[in-house]
């Protein structure tokens, strides 16, 4: 069975020595609660249940998939008594508003509970994964009586949440759905239409599910401005608010999937589904976005928690496994053969995971701090900065670690030989597992379009000089400290060279409107470099200073991998750059009847 151990050393750097988390928590609103002692509480107990509960389920969820059985889904073996342990432990309403039965903890100690979550079992995280995000959008755009009857339940976690978006016809262009909704003579709606892939969307673990769908008026606008959101429980609440009637939705079928086999992803049938509106009428997207934006960084929290289980796995195999001798002479004379760990292309496949690793974590615990600062912040200014940033940082949370993903799980794979192309082992499953999430919630392609066309473009380049201008301080506060040129003066000239490539691209782009679609992946990647240079930069900084006491090998390994990430990964950000000064011309010249020259489609 694959191992894992939550990396509470690692976590407990990030949080409290890189980004001052103790000093954070004691400025929000309510957030005295989150004292050092509860905060390790936390960390220690969150770290337990990931790895003694959830772990063992991983492969054997991954290896019985979920069932359909008269229209009800039942979920692998132990899947349901590890829910039921989850909900008894409170962790549902961890960072939830006490209001509605949560304990009001910071939003970003709920993220460090599904980065461990999703290193020891992705596919049981995503039944509860969405819950905290419906009931947000509840909380912001319900009426006082849908969060009466549904924030509790969903607090408690007794009942799930789901966002159901895309349609057969229809994903990313959410203005083509045909799911339509018709008024009632009291405030409820009917529904009829057609969901698909939707996670957790029907399963055996809570009492209740709680839909949230995108739907149309008969007097909607085209396009997506004619979208509407819906509230449709699979059980109709009764007079107490317990789940009653069975209401209209069903799941049709079971996805066959690459991955993910221990979670359902649905197809959902909506048939004369009572429905509830939430928000106003054609504003139904834009309600759905503040579900979304959460859900865009839990996906990166996946992504980052797949390469922290890859990377410990390896690890593991390298220091083991026996193959040939050190090209410089044997370093274990007593063995047959030396650990694979020697040899230096092991090492360059192992510092990529653990580079990507770290450094996203650095990235998402940020992320986490600014989504803290937005909700429970005490400051209006400090508020309106930290949003504009975090809807930078986003796609690039998303996307970027997600990319990287996939890349660390390969190699985490490459690590095992044949061994990690059998299930045995569980390397491969980490890579069926990491593949949809360069797909769900927006694909790659969408996040880098959103990157560079809405949130730089569209705002002339103003939200990124926000982050842009937080590097330029650092680097300068820093340009006298020897010990630190190795990181500051590539991070100075990439900062600028990125200001460089955003202002030609928009030139280009006045010319010709491809130029940003042809720019967007490379420019998204490129940013996503250039942030964790950003981090790794940091964290060298605060190890550097940190030296000559009893943790020196932990500081030092910090150092080390800082190196790697300057000198062997970030080099990466120039092929980048070429291929976005290459433009749209190699893209946009094949005409599209000429791809299939020499077959017939």
């Amino acid at each position: 069975m694959p191992r894992y151990q939550a990396p509470l050393r690692d976590l407990r750097f990030v949080m409290d020595e890189l980004l001052g988390y103790p000093t954070h928590y004691a400025g929000l609103e309510g957030g005295e609660d989150a004292t050092p002692d509860l905060v390790n509480a936390v960390l220690e107990e969150g770290a337990r249940f990931a790895q003694e509960v959830l772990l063992p389920l991983n492969q054997s969820g991954d290896q019985e998939g979920c069932r359909l059985e008269d229209g009800e889904v039942r979920t692998p073996i132990g899947f349901k008594e590890a829910y039921a342990q989850f909900v008894e432990g409170g962790w549902p309403g961890l960072a939830a508003s006490p209001e509605y039965g949560g304990q009001g903890l910071p939003l970003s100690l709920g993220m460090v509970l599904s980065e461990m979550i999703c290193s020891a079992n992705l596919a049981w995280g995503m039944y509860p994964g969405l819950s905290h995000g419906v009931a947000d959008a509840l909380r912001q755009h319900g009426s006082e009586a849908q969060k009466a009857t549904y924030l509790p339940k969903l607090v408690e976690g007794v009942w799930t949440g789901t966002m159901c978006l895309t349609e057969p016809h229809c994903g990313t262009d959410l203005g083509l759905i045909k799911t339509r909704a018709v008024s009632n003579d009291d405030d409820s709606y009917t529904l009829n239409g057609t969901k698909i892939f939707i996670s957790a969307g029907e399963h055996d673990l809570a009492e209740n599910i709680v839909h949230l769908v995108l739907a149309k008026l008969p007097d909607a606008p085209q396009g997506s401005k004619g979208i509407s959101l819906f509230l449709v429980p699979k059980y109709l609440p009764d007079a107490q608010d317990n789940p009653g009637e069975r209401n209209g939705v069903s799941c049709g079928a079971l996805e066959h999937k690459m991955g993910i086999h221990g979670n359902a992803t649905c197809v959902l049938n909506f048939d004369n589904a009572k429905g509830f509106l939430v928000g106003p009428p054609h504003k139904g997207l834009a309600c759905m976005f503040t579900m979304m934006n959460e859900a865009r960084i839990g996906v990166g929290i996946q992504g980052l928690g797949l390469m922290e289980a890859s990377f410990q796995n390896a690890l593991t195999y390298a220091r083991d496994r026996l193959q040939m001798r050190a090209l410089s002479g044997p370093k274990a004379p007593d063995k047959p053969a030396d650990p694979i760990i020697v040899h230096p292309d092991v090492r360059r496949m192992l510092l990529t995971q653990k580079a990507f690793a770290e450094g996203g974590r650095m990235l998402v615990l940020h992320a986490a701090q600014l989504v803290d600062i937005v909700e429970a912040g005490q400051d209006a200014a400090a508020g309106e900065r930290a949003e504009n940033l975090l809807g930078l940082l986003t796609p690039i949370v998303k996307a970027f670690l997600t990319e990287v993903g996939f890349e660390v799980t390969n190699e985490g794979v490459q690590i095992f030989g044949g061994h990690g192309y059998i299930q045995e082992w569980g390397m491969e499953q980490l890579v069926r597992d990491a593949r949809i999430t360069r797909l769900y919630e927006g694909t790659t392609g969408v996040q880098a379009l959103d990157l560079l066309g809405r949130k730089v473009l569209m705002s002339q380049g103003e939200s990124l000089k926000v982050f842009t201008k937080e590097i330029h301080k650092f680097c300068q506060a820093e340009e006298t400290n020897a010990e630190l040129q190795e990181f500051i003066v590539p991070l100075a000239r990439l900062n600028r060279e990125w200001g460089e490539l955003t202002m030609s691209i928009g030139m280009q782009a006045m010319q010709d409107r491809e130029e940003v679609g042809a720019a967007s992946l490379d420019y998204l990647m490129y940013s996503g470099y250039v942030t964790l240079a950003y981090f790794w930069a940091r964290a060298a900084k605060r190890a550097s200073e940190s030296l000559g006491g009893s943790e020196e090998a932990f500081y030092q390994g910090k150092l080390a991998t800082a190196r790697f990430y300057y000198q062997r990964l970030l080099p990466r950000t120039q092929a980048h750059a070429a291929m976005i000064k290459a433009g749209a011309r190699p893209l946009m010249g094949l005409a599209a009847e000429d791809f299939g020259l020499g077959f017939e489609v």
